[in-house]
């Protein structure tokens, strides 16, 4: 089987038959049968510029609404996307969402700092919540957002995009089925050059930390997906800051390694000073890695046999269809909450290392 054809059948597996031609084509299943509609809770650069694009291209989601603190957005989305005047809102009447029919999702894409209280409201509100990484600023932060969810019966997915692109996919299947035998060592790294010296993630009360916190989330998920397992130690190390007036507030640069059951190592560093972006597994008999991986786009997969023969899709698109989709048949998504807080428990791991200069102890299964 090619890897072509095992990407078809792996992302077949994760949008649903209605994305590809069929004899069952013209049959509605029970979750065919409508939409969900989904409000943006912030309308920054990452709801601007990818949410609201991908849910043109979406099957089971479609864009309803806007909560925003800036009025002049409004026209511009309501020009663009024919945005209801009863499904836009601010932040001083969001609760009044709950009796708002036309909205089932909202997705949280604010300042990390705010994330727990606008799901918590949401869920109160009778909605479920997809909520940007990293789900909280503290492990207590995001227990209480599951916790609310699960308490008003509604889904909480965390905006892991790569769980649903199928060049991570196949980096989980080539770990799963032992394609070049037990990984070793994962090396994940991601980082960028930090622009605006004002920008709310320089901001220790918005962002919760750094790089860590911002691109670091998408190693340390690169890793645990990679190895297959939890790992059950971490040491780590900030770097000296090159830039100390524009770092005051959060780290600029940090690694961080991550010792699992099996003896394997994950070796990651993030930071906010220059580009790295890469996932790599090696194994007993092979490796397999991919370049560009945290991108929205660009990805380039490779394995030691050769390259991986894989066609890109939107993310963001095949994330919020992939969670609509378990919804619309009510059984879990594939980025739960409790996928987030394992991330939180590592990420407090990490700076817990840092201050202590130890090895520290993870448990991500209790």
């Amino acid at each position: 089987m090619t890897h072509s054809r095992r990407k078809f059948i792996q992302y077949s597996a994760v949008m649903g038959a209605s994305a590809f031609a069929s004899p069952l084509a013209g049959l509605a299943m029970p979750w065919q049968q409508r939409k969900l509609g989904i409000a943006l809770v912030g309308l920054g650069g990452y709801a601007t510029n990818q949410l609201a694009p991908a849910l043109q291209q979406t099957q089971n989601i479609e864009l309803r609404g806007i909560v925003t603190g800036t009025p002049s957005k409004i026209p511009v989305w309501v020009e663009k996307y024919k945005i209801q005047d009863k499904n836009i809102y601010n932040y001083e009447n969001f609760d009044k969402i709950v009796d708002n029919k036309d909205i089932d999702v909202v997705y949280i894409v604010l300042p990390n700092s705010m994330h727990a209280e606008y799901t918590i409201r949401a869920a109160k509100a009778g909605k479920h919540v997809i909520c940007e990484k990293p789900m909280a600023v503290s492990v207590k932060e995001g227990q209480a957002m599951i916790d609310a969810c699960k308490k008003a019966n509604r889904q909480l997915a965390i905006g892991y995009r790569l769980h649903y692109d199928p060049f991570h996919l196949e980096m989980m299947r080539l770990t799963r089925e032992k394609v070049f035998g037990k990984v070793k060592l994962v090396e994940a790294s991601d980082g960028f050059r930090a622009g605006d010296p004002n920008q709310w993630r320089l901001k220790h009360a918005l962002s919760g930390g750094g790089p860590l916190m911002d691109v670091g989330i998408y190693a340390i998920q690169g890793a645990r997906y990679t190895v297959g397992e939890e790992p059950i130690y971490v040491t780590a190390q900030e770097f000296p800051k090159t830039e100390p007036e524009k770092f005051k507030d959060v780290e600029e640069s940090l690694a961080w390694q991550l010792y699992f059951p099996s003896g394997a190592i994950a070796n990651s560093f993030s930071t906010y000073v220059t580009g790295v972006n890469r996932l790599y597994a090696a194994a007993e008999g092979g490796w397999y890695e991919v370049n560009n991986a945290y991108g929205y786009r660009g990805q380039q997969g490779r394995t030691s046999k050769g390259p991986m023969e894989i066609t890109p899709i939107n993310q963001q698109a095949a994330h919020m269809d992939g969670v609509a989709k378990a919804i619309l048949e009510n059984r879990p998504n594939n980025v739960p909450g409790e996928e987030g807080l394992r991330d939180m428990k590592v990420i407090e791991g990490i700076y817990e290392a840092i201050s202590s200069g130890k090895k520290v102890k993870l448990d991500l299964l209790k």
